[in-house]
C-alpha cells in the first residue's frame, strides 16, 4: 500500500504526549498516528453500524398498524396451524 505524507497542526502538550507513547511503544509517530486514525474510523464505522440497526429494530408499531396485525394474527394462524 502507497504511503501519503501529510502535515498536521496540533497543541504542543499533546504533540509531547504523542512522542513519549511513540517512545514508549517503540513505534515512530508516523506509525503511532496511523495506529490512532485507524482506530477512530474503526470506531466511527462501528457506531453508525449500531445506530442503523438501532434505528431499524427502534421502529415500532403505531396504533393502526398494531390494530392491522391484530386482525392479522387469527388468519395467520389458521395458515401455519398444521405447518408445525
Amino acid at each position: 500500500m502507497a504511503n501519503i505524507k501529510t502535515a498536521i497542526s496540533i497543541e504542543k502538550p499533546l504533540f509531547e504526549e504523542i512522542e513519549a507513547l511513540a517512545e514508549e511503544m517503540d513505534v515512530s509517530r508516523s506509525h503511532l498516528f496511523s495506529l490512532a486514525v485507524r482506530e477512530y474510523v474503526q470506531r466511527h464505522k462501528s457506531q453508525k453500524l449500531l445506530d442503523a440497526i438501532n434505528a431499524a429494530y427502534g421502529d415500532q408499531p403505531d396504533a393502526s398498524e398494531e390494530k392491522l396485525l391484530a386482525q392479522m394474527r387469527p388468519r395467520h394462524r389458521e395458515l401455519v396451524k398444521d405447518q408445525w
